[in-house]
């Protein structure tokens, strides 16, 4: 396969949510795999709603995926290309104006349903003749432009669903561009596909229909090039069955971070939801990658459930080396070289990364201490060996209690823990114990 240039192209008008974040990902992934290109796109041509502050969020939320583009462009800022690509749709007779306003769309729609039929604009702007046009632009109306729509069915082999088509008599000529001059998201997306050379369009089944439309597009204004290849997605819904939305803020991938979970847990679980392979923990992009299939991406709709990353966080974190967190550690002031036998220790028992500071308390801070059986303490204090201390010394301390005092099992080890650490539970203490020293396991003790 040559090379892939992909693009993700999102509208800076909120924060991204995880259904947002499996396009970027699918795409992303798809052009990894294949040594291609992937490119950041903002569709900023809606003024009104579009702000730089959203862009920026958008960046960071990907960039903590892992996800850094080879090269970000702002619509906003290549109006020239569109303007051009409106007029040879012009020139050619392919953009019409139209000056019906919603409340007429609407009414008219009405009447087609009333009698039937399938509420497609009829067209009749084409129908208006240069006084009529110039009566209704005398009264103050200004137009909106449609695309005229060839006949006929427009299909395509998409990569996830297969052969595809639509039948374009069903559709209304879509507006490109507004009343007020500005335009819409298909044509800037075919006009930027057609000059960033995508080879791959990879996004939710939502867009379906606009495949047609810019297939059709892309002929009128490229008619000697090849359009891209497309591939729609079954799109991610709550653990209930709703629609994910950035406006509510559904699922964020801002929230979602500052939960605790883990990037990588998020990413997993947005990618491989409803698909053919199994949802796992990754340590990197890289490792998503070879799990990543577009063929095995399913066609029913994929739940995800926040519940789950819980979980998968877990179990992300257990994965992680060292040198995978060594400045996320130095970041919560976690250095020196207790700071990787202590990951090592302590990984497994981690709900969220942060919780690892709880464990470097322990070995190298001061705790509140639960001393249930003073008694006892201070007979297994008589019994600390000499330093230096490694991972076998925990196993012959605690045998040699055992045979001092008769304790076996939780009677035994529950007072010892709760004494040297003030949890319940936690990592082996034969790995705990030598980072603890033998000074601090005294105190702890209470002798």
């Amino acid at each position: 396969m040559t090379p892939p240039i992909v693009r993700f192209a999102p509208s800076p008008t909120g924060r991204i949510h995880i259904g947002n974040a499996r396009v970027a990902l699918f795409n992303h992934l798809f052009a990894a795999t294949h040594l291609g290109r992937f490119i950041l796109r903002f569709d900023d041509t809606d003024f009104s709603r579009s702000t730089a502050e959203f862009a920026q969020g958008i960046e960071i939320d990907l960039a903590w995926l892992g996800i850094v583009p080879h090269e970000t462009f702002r619509q906003s800022q290549r109006v020239s290309l569109y303007e051009a690509a409106a007029a040879r749709l012009r020139n050619e007779g392919r953009l019409y104006p139209c000056y019906e306003t919603q409340e007429e769309l609407e009414k008219r729609r009405k009447m087609q349903q009333a009698r039937g039929l399938p509420p497609v604009y009829d067209r009749s702007a084409l129908r208006l003749s240069d006084a009529e046009r110039a009566a209704l632009e005398s009264e103050g109306r200004r137009p909106h432009w449609r695309f005229r729509l060839e006949p006929g069915v427009v299909a395509w082999d998409d990569l996830i669903r297969g052969p595809a088509h639509i039948d374009c008599a069903a559709l209304s000529d879509p507006v490109l561009i507004r009343a007020d001059g500005s335009f819409l998201y298909t044509l800037p997306s075919v006009a930027d596909d057609i000059d960033m050379k995508i080879t791959h369009v990879i996004r939710g089944e939502d867009h379906v229909t606009n495949t047609a439309v810019q297939l059709q597009l892309f002929a009128a204004l490229a008619p000697d090039a090849s359009p891209p290849v497309f591939a729609h997605h079954n799109l991610l819904i709550g653990a209930s069955g709703e629609g994910l939305s950035k406006r509510t803020g559904s699922l964020s991938i801002a929230s979602l971070r500052d939960d605790g979970y883990e990037a990588m847990a998020v990413a997993a679980l947005a990618t491989l939801t409803g698909s053919s392979d199994n949802v796992h923990a990754v340590r990197s992009l890289k490792e998503l990658g070879e799990s990543f299939d577009l063929a095995h991406v399913s066609r029913n709709p994929a739940r995800f459930d926040p519940d789950d990353l819980a979980t998968l966080t877990h179990r992300t974190l257990a994965l992680f080396h060292f040198e995978d967190v060594r400045e996320r550690l130095a970041a919560l002031d976690i250095v020196g070289h207790k700071a990787e036998p202590l990951w090592r220790a302590a990984r497994g028992n981690l709900s969220t990364f942060d919780a690892i500071f709880k464990w470097w308390r322990v070995v190298e801070g001061e705790i509140d201490a639960i001393r249930e059986d003073p008694a006892f303490l201070k007979e297994a204090a008589q019994l600390l060996p000499a330093e230096p201390w490694d991972e076998t010394t925990w196993s012959a301390w605690t045998s040699d209690v055992k045979t001092a005092t008769g304790r076996k099992g939780k009677g035994l080890f529950h007072p010892l823990r709760l004494a040297l650490t003030g949890e319940e539970s936690g990592p082996e203490l034969a790995a705990l114990l030598p980072l603890m020293g033998r000074a601090k396991t005294m105190a702890r003790l209470g002798d």
